[in-house]
């Protein structure tokens, strides 16, 4: 990635507010460009939520021209719905980025955290905080779901240029085998 631009955007899945995140590297160093929420609140039906998702995340890849989309992958929580909704929504914004092939990587809000903060447990604004320092920028803390979109881009930037980090997160045996055949009689 050395001396290359690339554009990264993130995505904060939700179904009331979805946030977006923008950075673009530059000569191996992250900026910010942009940041933002899509507010789906005052939708009542859940079909339109998810028809304004991937119309607005349409648009908003039409203006910034991505190479990667990094989005944050639904977590288990206590209400099955709610999982199922945010799955949805996670949905709509894949399929806006895969409708104009733009490759989309996946990330636990763990993994996130621990890449911007070193803590999985950190609060979002913990996160923003690092984030302001990181990318030398400002935040504005109603937009809690904006930096998290932030954050996603971010991890996805640290996850291209850290040579240890596995790319291929693969556990098949196809890849245990090829990377242990003294193991395998």
């Amino acid at each position: 990635m050395s001396g290359s631009e690339r554009i990264i955007m993130g995505i904060d899945p939700g179904t009331n507010i979805l946030g977006f995140g923008i950075i673009k590297i530059v000569s191996g160093k992250p900026e910010y460009v942009d940041m933002g929420v899509v507010d789906l609140r005052k939708e009542n039906d859940h079909f339109v939520k998810l028809r304004r998702i991937t119309r607005d995340v349409g648009a908003l890849i039409e203006h910034y021209s991505p190479d990667d989309m990094a989005v944050e992958a639904p977590f288990y929580g206590v209400n099955p719905q709610v999982m199922l909704k945010l799955g949805r929504a996670q949905g709509a914004a894949i399929s806006a980025a895969l409708m104009r092939d733009i490759p989309v990587f996946e990330y636990a809000p763990r993994k996130v955290k621990i890449a911007i903060t070193g803590n999985g447990a950190a609060s979002k604004e913990q996160l923003s905080l690092m984030l302001e320092r990181t990318l030398g920028m400002k935040m504005n803390s109603r937009y809690l779901d904006a930096s998290d979109a932030l954050g996603i881009a971010m991890c996805h930037y640290y996850q291209l240029v850290n040579p240890l980090i596995d790319r291929d997160t693969s556990t098949s045996w196809e890849k245990f085998v090829k990377n242990n055949p003294q193991r395998v009689k």
